[in-house]
């Protein structure tokens, strides 16, 4: 018995400090906050899941989304929407904009973490393939124009807990891969020309656009 009690508490001791330091470290880095978010599942944001199909008729109903942008520190990159919002019908694939550039004198591989605010609307929010989902790189000096394509599914509106809402906002952040290798470089997507393509595919054919949620429901 005495030693269950000690292992018991061993367990607990340990369970604090890791809790401990994930709330200092939250408290004083909010863009580690969104990390660990996007690697949980906290506060409505979890790993990329399964395609979906955008439906086939809009709503008449609208709603807000707001975009939000952030370099984590050491990151010398410009970024930002193109927009900073759109009003949209629910169930309407729609697109925008973002745009970086990489100001500082070498290539630099980042990826970026997202999430979306309230996090009761995360599992309602669908988008395409965006510059999220792979490691981006840009050359000094290179820019890039990203296409972003996106619905919200219009069962928000009937959900109970989210038929009140008004706007969602779709919040990223650009973090650098330190010290990237040779070969970990030459597998990143150049951010330039992968969005100028992908952007010439969508004004052919928007309709054919695959979705992808990011969060589960119920």
């Amino acid at each position: 018995m005495k030693f269950r009690l000690g292992r018991n508490a061993v367990v607990v001791g340990a369970l604090s400090c890791v809790l401990a330091v994930m709330i200092t470290l939250v408290s004083y880095a909010p863009t580690l906050y969104q990390l660990f978010c996007a690697a949980t599942g906290y506060n409505g944001t979890v790993q990329r899941a399964n395609a979906a199909t955008a439906p086939k008729e809009a709503s008449k109903k609208t709603v807000t989304v707001r975009f939000d942008a952030n370099v984590a520190p050491g990151l010398d990159w410009e970024f930002r929407p193109e927009k900073p919002e759109i009003v949209t019908h629910y169930g309407e694939p729609t697109k925008t904009y973002y745009y970086a550039k990489n100001n500082s004198e070498h290539t630099i591989v980042a990826h970026a973490l997202f999430n979306v605010t309230p996090y009761q609307a995360a599992p309602y929010f669908f988008k395409i393939e965006c510059f999220c989902f792979t490691d981006e790189k840009l050359k000094p000096g290179e820019s890039a124009k990203m296409p972003l394509v996106l619905f919200v599914d219009d069962q928000m509106a009937k959900d109970p807990t989210t038929a009140s809402l008004e706007s969602v906002t779709l919040s990223y952040t650009f973090f650098e891969q330190e010290n990237p290798t040779p070969e970990q470089i030459a597998a990143a997507r150049d951010l330039g020309t992968g969005s100028a393509q992908k952007d010439a595919e969508l004004k052919k054919d928007l309709g054919k656009a695959a979705y992808a949620n990011d969060a589960p429901r119920g």
